[in-house]
């Protein structure tokens, strides 16, 4: 089954893939237009053959934005979504993408990505538990 994780951004937002137990950064979007990238990742599902979509959920303040995001997703792609707790998985990717010596600009352009990876990671980590 492959799945898709997203770490959402109000200007970015991070794509990580998975076939089996190990998530791997994708892609970045730049998001200028929400119903427009909600179609992107739309085209993504279809052609990356996606079964399944993991979304990062914060308790802040973007909270209520994820899960109308969420509702979108689920209404484009018709795919099962499921919320993950997100919770520092930024940060997280900063420090990773600085302990493997990535400069400032490379962190950039992959911390939503990274992000995603270990969103999908987490999900991927605890749901290979339960079975």
């Amino acid at each position: 089954m492959k799945l898709l994780g997203i770490d959402f951004g109000l200007k970015n937002i991070g794509l990580a893939t998975s076939e089996g137990f190990l998530a791997e950064p994708f892609k970045s979007l730049k998001v200028k237009d929400l119903e427009k990238t909600v179609k992107e990742i739309g085209l993504i599902c279809q052609a990356e053959k996606i079964e399944k979509i993991v979304l990062g959920q914060t308790e802040g303040k973007l909270a209520p934005r994820i899960r109308g995001f969420k509702k979108k997703i689920e209404e484009k792609t018709s795919l099962p979504v499921f919320l993950q707790d997100e919770t520092l998985s930024t940060v997280e990717a900063k420090e990773k993408m600085i302990e493997m010596g990535k400069g400032r600009e490379k962190r950039k352009l992959k911390e939503h990505q990274v992000a995603a990876s270990l969103i999908l990671q987490d999900y991927l980590d605890l749901n290979s538990k339960k079975s």
